[in-house]
């Protein structure tokens, strides 16, 4: 292959995994859609956003640091705009607690751990010295990223139930991680393709068990029993005569289907998602939150 063939093969990898990253930061709109109609951000978490901002502007000072990682820059500085976008949107609809411990996060994030890396590489290490630390930084929280989906499949397998893992979501997280894999490669940078080597496995095992399960009958963990059992319970104490009585019993029927019609997101991913990350405080003792999956 030649030198030409050689940087044009990388050119295409770098654009199609653009392209894809950015579908993917584009996942958690219907989230926020949600969040918009109902004006409140419920059960919803901040964390895979700040999460996502601080992988974004990580990959971006790496790629600053090297001479020859444009496409990281290009759809990271487009992840820190989305991210920033969800995390103003989270904020402004949050309840007084949800939006401080947010600004407690990210202030611990972006502000002391990303300031804290910019300012100790900057003063306390020079040149291939410089760009190597910030490389191991950025190989070390992308592979914790890319671990998070154990969760999920850990979930999956013990309710046999695919019900907070889309396949549509996986699918596009495995292709992310396959060209971001190839064009790290292709560079030669191993700190671009090492963590994808988890990401597209731990898709591809996503995807084997979505079609192990999806006809499979989902298991009712012991709390949820207890709970269809105390509504029913509700239900069939004797009735008082009255107008009143009736409205009594719609208000039990109506919370019991709040109770199972209340949407969650799986974290590997926000369902982050990002899966994005919404998830209701009954369950989620039961369902991990969504990844985020960074651009590179």
């Amino acid at each position: 292959m030649t030198s030409d063939s050689f940087a044009h093969l990388t050119l295409a990898f770098g654009l199609l995994g653009n392209a894809v990253s950015f579908m993917v930061f584009l996942s958690p709109l219907p989230t926020f859609y949600k969040v918009y109609k109902k004006k409140s951000t419920e059960g919803f978490q901040s964390v895979p956003y700040v999460v996502g901002l601080f992988s974004a502007m990580l990959w971006i000072y790496y790629a600053l640091l090297k001479a020859n990682a444009m496409l990281l820059i290009t759809i990271n500085s487009v992840g820190c705009f989305i991210q920033t976008f969800y995390i103003c949107f989270f904020l402004f609809y949050a309840p007084k607690k949800a939006r401080i411990e947010s600004l407690k996060l990210i202030t611990m994030m972006i502000v002391v751990g990303f300031g804290l890396i910019v300012v100790l590489t900057q003063f306390f290490a020079t040149g291939v010295t410089r760009v190597t630390i910030v490389g191991w930084i950025c190989l070390v929280f992308a592979l914790c990223v890319f671990i998070a989906p154990l969760g999920v499949l850990r979930q999956v397998i013990k309710t046999k139930s695919v019900e907070y893992m889309p396949i549509l979501l996986s699918a596009a997280l495995t292709l992310n991680a396959i060209t971001w894999f190839f064009y790290g490669l292709l560079l030669r940078d191993f700190n671009i393709a090492i963590p994808n080597v988890l990401g597209i496995t731990f898709g591809v095992l996503q995807m084997i068990l979505y079609f192990v399960y999806k006809n499979k009958k989902p298991i009712i963990s012991d709390e949820k029993v207890s709970e269809l059992k105390s509504i029913e319970t509700v239900l069939e104490q004797p009735k008082i005569s009255g107008k009143k009585d009736q409205e009594i019993i719609d208000v039990v029927k109506l919370s019991a289907a709040l109770v199972c019609s209340i949407p969650t997101v799986a974290k590997i991913n926000e369902n982050n998602e990002v899966v994005d990350d919404h998830m209701a405080e009954k369950a989620a003792a039961h369902v991990p939150n969504h990844t985020i999956e960074v651009g590179a």
